[in-house]
């Protein structure tokens, strides 16, 4: 078999998966139960006043909660965030600003953050993670812990919709959904006790508490760049199971306000995302070949080229889709998304070899 046909045809293997996992992804309740245990919902901040807002007049709106703790930490803001708290917990009893403390040798910033918030609520049998750039639904802390509930899993991703504006943010934010939509088996995963299977996005996380003290709570992840992931998969080492949910209805995130914060934001991590350098430049190399190979072929004329784009185009609609993501014209430009992404993880790569990785005025 030629090179091109062959990855012609992974790409269409890599559509046929992403609808099969499409079709498959579990979904969170409409009308979700009430929920009678304690529930804390724990909002890490770090200069976020242009956004927290937002974020926590919808946490307050929840429903459906018998007794629901709001806990926000500021992590050394310069920016009115713990002004804004303050101002929100006079008002309702159930907000508590957390005053963070001073960064341990070891430690990155937002596990420390999740840490401190976690330890402030010692007594809620879950625990919501929230980042502070997200929005929820009314119901959506009460439709994911119902969700948790029916499929008996200790530590539930609700994948929330990506909001994009800008152009970068368009090419690259739908290859969140579409990049586990196509290379994960959603429902394998679940019932899967490995690690590597696991998928988790710390934009909106729910755990059970005692996994998650089993698993180390974010002191066992206190070094990881991607604590999210890397909680999950502490979480499935000490015998627990995750999943990832459908949370589109339920939550929504802008993750980067264009071009110069979503390039820094992914150079700070993707270093860290496939294990090592050497695995990393693998499946830049892999995708480059798959979904850019076949569309260059294509604008020489090549049938299977053509083929093979189109079918990486289709699994992008689909993944699009399913996360709510503008789908046209943006996955006719999948090759150029690929090949932006490939890029980015080779920029991380080597600023995380130079030692200039920062975030928030922090060192990665």
């Amino acid at each position: 078999m030629r090179p091109l046909t062959a990855m012609a045809w992974l790409s269409i293997v890599g559509t046929v998966h992403t609808a099969v996992n499409a079709r498959l992804l579990r979904r969170c309740p409409t009308h979700p139960p009430p929920v009678a245990e304690r529930v804390a919902v724990l909002v890490p901040a770090r200069d976020e006043a242009a956004t927290l807002g937002r974020c926590l007049e919808a946490v307050q709106q929840q429903r459906q909660l018998a007794d629901l703790t709001i806990a926000v930490l500021d992590d050394g803001s310069t920016d009115g965030t713990a002004y804004l708290v303050g101002a929100a917990a006079l008002t309702d009893r159930r907000v508590r600003l957390v005053t963070g403390r001073p960064l341990p040798p070891g430690w990155l910033g937002k596990s420390h953050a999740c840490a401190q918030l976690a330890a402030a609520c010692p007594d809620a049998p879950w625990l919501v993670f929230v980042d502070a750039d997200v929005v929820l639904a009314p119901d959506a802390v009460a439709a994911a812990v119902a969700t948790a509930k029916e499929y008996r899993v200790d530590l539930l991703c609700p994948f929330p919709r990506q909001l994009a504006e800008s152009l970068a943010e368009r090419l690259v934010q739908p290859l969140l959904a579409w990049s586990w939509l196509t290379f994960v088996p959603v429902r394998l995963a679940e019932r899967s006790a490995r690690p590597s299977l696991a998928v988790a996005a710390g934009q909106f996380l729910v755990v059970r508490r005692r996994a998650y003290d089993r698993a180390g709570t974010h002191a066992a992840v206190r070094g990881d760049v991607m604590e999210d992931l890397a909680l999950a998969r502490a979480v499935r080492n000490t015998g627990g199971r995750t999943t990832v949910a459908d949370g589109r209805s339920l939550a929504c995130c802008r993750m980067y306000d264009g071009w110069p914060e979503l390039r820094e934001g992914y150079t700070k991590s993707l270093w860290s995302a496939f294990g090592s350098p050497g695995r990393a430049l693998s499946v830049v190399a892999v995708l480059l070949a798959v979904y850019v190979l076949p569309a260059v072929a294509a604008l020489a004329g090549s049938r299977t080229g053509l083929a093979g784009y189109l079918a990486a185009v289709a699994g992008r609609a689909v993944a699009a889709e399913r996360s709510e993501s503008p789908a046209w014209p943006d996955s006719l430009g999948h090759p150029v998304s690929v090949t932006v992404a490939g890029w980015l993880v080779l920029r991380s790569l080597w600023q995380r070899r130079r030692g200039t990785l920062t975030w928030k005025g922090r060192a990665v």
